[in-house]
């Protein structure tokens, strides 16, 4: 049955995201990605070949996971055709052993795609990419020359006592040898894990498989622009509401902020705070996972919450004591929380309040 996707010692350093969360914490680093994925048995490893697909080509219309017994030497199945194994389509084959991948390996592989094609099972697919934790060296450099590649297996097919040419009739092992012969063997390559590895980090698979790893990048800066976007609408209006309750008689709304110094100021901090907090969403959105931002809301939430229900004089005050609160909000550890500075913390309660979610001023406070 197919499964188809559409189209260390104790005195080391610990890594990034526990130094954020608990400076004093000294533990083993968690393990990395490649390490993680040489401990892959080979079902494991298969799953991860078949979320890595997607990233090579755009144009696959299914990437299919063949694998086990019958699989006439097909393991994840790349169509570029609703034809699927009778039009042009990419194979990908998984070599999950403790010994680097070799040629004798690679080449039972081959002839095993051979004899399923010559037999009508199959289409010789227009590309055939070996991938496997560890590759020997002189594989790349064997594919490298594809016509020396073909003299060199079709003398071995000539001679192999492999039992699945073996059992074939005279008639069948010439109907192999001539499709081989006929056959450009440019199509065959080959990736390793390093290779593997940097093109799942466009997948979105990447960060649930290693959600500890640190990316190389971060957010990227994002500044209030002069003109307020449309998406700041709402929680300007709270923070005019508190300038309104502040300076009873000078402010009535925004265009009157630029006049009084201390309400201009602050407002510019909290347009700050805001773009630095959706600085970390568009990020989670593009590289990680949107849920990822939701839970750094959520966690917010839950603490500030509780201090945004008590009383105080007026908004002024309970957004200040709001704010002092959420820029030590402890986070779910999770791939983003290392980017959650503490402006961003403090951020996320402006797009709380622009759901609705928090307020400032209360009516009868004063």
């Amino acid at each position: 049955m197919s499964d188809s996707y559409s189209a260390g010692s104790a005195d080391a350093e610990p890594p990034p995201l526990l130094t954020v969360l608990a400076p004093s914490l000294r533990m083993a680093p968690m393990p990395s990605p490649k390490q993680m994925v040489s401990f892959y048995d080979p079902d494991q490893f298969e799953e991860f070949v078949k979320e890595w697909v997607p990233a090579l080509d755009a144009r696959y219309v299914l990437v299919e996971r063949h694998g086990g017994s019958g699989d006439h030497g097909v393991d994840v199945a790349g169509y570029l055709s609703q034809q699927r194994l009778e039009g042009p389509w990419h194979n990908y084959q998984c070599k999950r052993y403790a010994a680097a991948l070799s040629w004798g390996t690679a080449a039972g592989e081959m002839r095993k795609m051979f004899v399923a094609a010559a037999a009508g099972e199959l289409t010789v697919p227009t590309r055939y990419v070996f991938v496997a934790p560890r590759i020997s060296r002189s594989l790349p450099r064997q594919f490298a020359k594809p016509t020396e590649c073909r003299t060199k297996f079709l003398q071995e097919l000539s001679t192999t006592r492999d039992k699945l040419v073996t059992a074939l009739s005279d008639e069948q092992r010439q109907a192999v040898e001539e499709l081989a012969a006929d056959t450009d063997f440019s199509l065959f390559e080959c990736v390793d894990l390093d290779e593997m590895l940097e093109l799942h980090k466009a997948t979105p698979h990447y960060v649930d498989r290693f959600p500890y790893t640190p990316f190389e990048g971060g957010p990227q800066q994002l500044l209030p622009p002069p003109q307020h976007h449309e998406d700041e609408a709402r929680y300007v209006q709270r923070l005019v509401d508190v300038y309104r309750e502040r300076f009873p008689g000078a402010i009535d709304g925004l265009e009157d902020v630029p006049a009084i110094e201390e309400a201009d100021e602050h407002l510019k901090r909290q347009r700050e705070a805001f773009y630095a907090a959706e600085a970390v969403r568009v990020f989670a959105r593009d590289a990680t996972q949107p849920a990822y931002f939701e839970q750094v809301k959520k966690d917010v939430y839950d603490i500030v919450v509780e201090v945004a229900a008590r009383s105080y004089p007026d908004g002024w005050e309970r957004h200040s004591a709001v704010m002092g609160v959420a820029g030590t909000v402890q986070l779910t550890p999770t791939v983003l929380t290392p980017f959650v500075e503490t402006k961003a913390r403090k951020g996320v309660c402006h797009h709380l309040a622009n759901e609705d979610r928090l307020t400032w001023c209360r009516e009868g406070e004063k």
